[in-house]
């Protein structure tokens, strides 16, 4: 039976920008921010060093409204949008995972937790172990 790890890459990237952001934030010389990033691969290795899975798979939300807006006009109506200091550093994370080759999953009109949550279905439909991994 083989593992399969489901990551949801906004939450965690949520939580390592704002538990890593102290008095300042980590940055490159050029101004770029990184603590994000820094923070999320931390949690990764971390995951898939108590794991070990086979196969892992990071999902992420897209910037366009999901079906459920049309279901309700005021889904998420009162979040802030994401701060530009963490907006920068979704292509930088992005670009790592698929350096290293990871399975990065994004559809327009699904959440990230929608997407894992097929897919969590769907492996363990076929006899495969399923960590879905939220850290909410």
């Amino acid at each position: 039976m083989s593992r399969l790890v489901l990551i949801d890459g906004n939450s965690i990237l949520n939580r390592a920008f704002y538990g890593i952001m102290g008095s300042h934030m980590l940055q490159t010389e050029d101004g770029t921010y990184t603590n994000a990033v820094y923070g999320f691969l931390a949690i990764m290795f971390k995951i898939l060093e108590n794991l070990n899975p086979e196969y892992l798979a990071v999902a992420f939300d897209m910037k366009a409204k999901t079906f459920r807006h049309e279901l309700y006009s005021e889904y998420k109506g009162t979040r802030k949008g994401m701060p530009d200091e963490l907006a920068m550093q979704l292509p930088l994370i992005k670009e790592v995972l698929n350096a290293m080759n990871i399975k990065i999953v994004e559809k327009e009109r699904y959440e990230a937790d929608d997407i894992l949550g097929t897919l969590a279905t769907k492996a363990r439909k076929k006899g495969n172990r399923c960590n879905n991994t939220f850290w909410r």
